[in-house]
């Protein structure tokens, strides 16, 4: 027995000891953004999309074992290998939609930060500059790793979904049924919050950070079964806490029909756990993860722009060696503060709106990875096998159709 017991606990540390990238690219997903788009699907359609979350997290393991499989067995980047297969047309087009599908992701946590304090009374007009200034400074004087296990720690305050989803307790039975049974309401504001959740999920951003950190780990070939470990635990581990967060919403604010529309409204699904202090609880986990997503995704999309045409880059670089880096970095920061800060904007229906942007632009980063991942002539006998091409292609197809029934069929049949 007691040998049972050493072995599992030890399982369990190696399981640990080899997460890493995909963990951490996949509970990115999990910024201000994630958290209002999955919050608004449960309070708005209850578990009617939950199913759609169980295909989401397949085709994201799947995406994400593919960036791990190319970064190990190439050693180079997403960007990289984009530039020197389709050339510079193409991937400038690849760069753009990152650059916007990014910059979308950017203003949504800007607006995270913002929504955050006003639960505390502060103005966005004074936090947003504020918060602004400090990433900008953190991250270019290389400092910001001192800070961001603080603001990671925040970001763990969304596992009280967790408990408060088992304290309300939902009807499973409903639950597991609408996890298998598919349901699509042919209606746009389904349809646009089904393309928010996918974009929330499988973001371009994910793919590009996975495959650059996987090669800056400098990892082997016969560390691949590692890395596919870590790409498929960190797609489960990272959409079971969005789970619980639509499971939690749809048992509180989808009851009493109360729609998210606000950060109030969103932490009001916290008050069986914490009752009054449900939305201090909620706006310190916003904070942080806003922060988080504020400083990181800026920065990654100076990299691989960078890497795409062979510009210098990195924050150990001067600013004169690397203005490209720089001027990108600096000019997602300014513009994505900015547009928070116009007046009488709704910060969450804008939130929601990258997130369905993001979704809407997701398929062509995967038709550029499922091309690559497939080429012999880069990949050798690593090519993808059957079930991989089918999932991955099956994951774009949808996408596309959903974006087609939403801009073309319903707008001809429903005028």
């Amino acid at each position: 027995m007691m040998q049972h017991s050493k072995r599992k606990t030890l399982n369990i540390f190696l399981l640990f000891s080899i997460l890493g990238p995909g963990l951490i690219s996949a509970n990115a997903g999990n910024d201000a953004g994630g958290i209002f788009t999955y919050a608004s699907v449960g309070a708005s359609f209850g578990y009617r999309m939950i199913w759609g979350l169980i295909f989401i997290t397949v085709s994201l393991a799947v995406v994400q074992e593919m960036n791990a499989r190319m970064a190990i067995v190439t050693g180079k980047g997403l960007a990289s290998l984009i530039r020197e297969n389709f050339g510079v047309k193409l991937t400038f087009i690849a760069m753009l939609v990152l650059v916007i599908a990014n910059f979308g992701v950017s203003i949504a946590d800007f607006a995270g930060i913002a929504v955050s304090l006003e639960l505390f009374g502060i103005s966005k007009y004074i936090s947003v500059p504020v918060f602004a200034i400090a990433i900008g400074l953190l991250v270019s004087k290389g400092s910001y790793r001192h800070v961001e296990n603080v603001f990671l720690i925040f970001t763990f305050v969304f596992f009280s979904y967790i408990i408060t989803c088992f304290l309300v307790r939902p009807d499973w039975g409903t639950v597991f049924h609408q996890s298998v049974i598919p349901t699509l309401d042919m209606n746009r504001d389904f349809l646009l919050t089904f393309i928010g959740m996918i974009g929330t999920t499988i973001t371009p951003y994910m793919q590009f950070y996975l495959q650059s950190s996987i090669v800056d780990k400098r990892m082997k070939l016969s560390e691949l079964g590692n890395a596919q470990t870590d790409a498929c635990f960190g797609a489960v581990w990272g959409n079971a806490i969005a789970f619980f967060i639509i499971v939690c919403t749809a048992a509180t604010l989808y009851k009493e029909k109360v729609s998210v529309t606000s950060a109030h409204q969103a932490a009001m699904a916290l008050t069986p756990l914490a009752g009054h202090f449900a939305s201090i609880l909620f706006g310190a986990g916003l904070l942080g993860a806003s922060v988080l997503a504020c400083a990181v995704i800026p920065l990654s999309t100076s990299y691989a722009v960078c890497e795409a045409f062979g510009f210098e880059s990195g924050v150990n670089t001067k600013a004169r060696d690397a203005s490209i880096f720089y001027g990108i970095y600096t000019l997602m920061i300014i513009l994505g503060a900015a547009v928070v800060l116009i007046p009488g904007l709704s910060l969450v229906s804008l939130t929601l709106f990258t997130q369905q942007l993001a979704g809407m632009l997701c398929p062509v980063i995967l038709i550029f990875m499922t091309l690559l991942v497939n080429n012999k002539r880069i990949m050798g006998k690593y090519v993808n096998n059957g079930l991989q091409n089918v999932l991955s292609i099956a994951t774009v197809v949808f996408i596309l159709a959903m974006t087609i029934l939403l801009f073309i069929v319903l707008p001809f049949f429903y005028k």
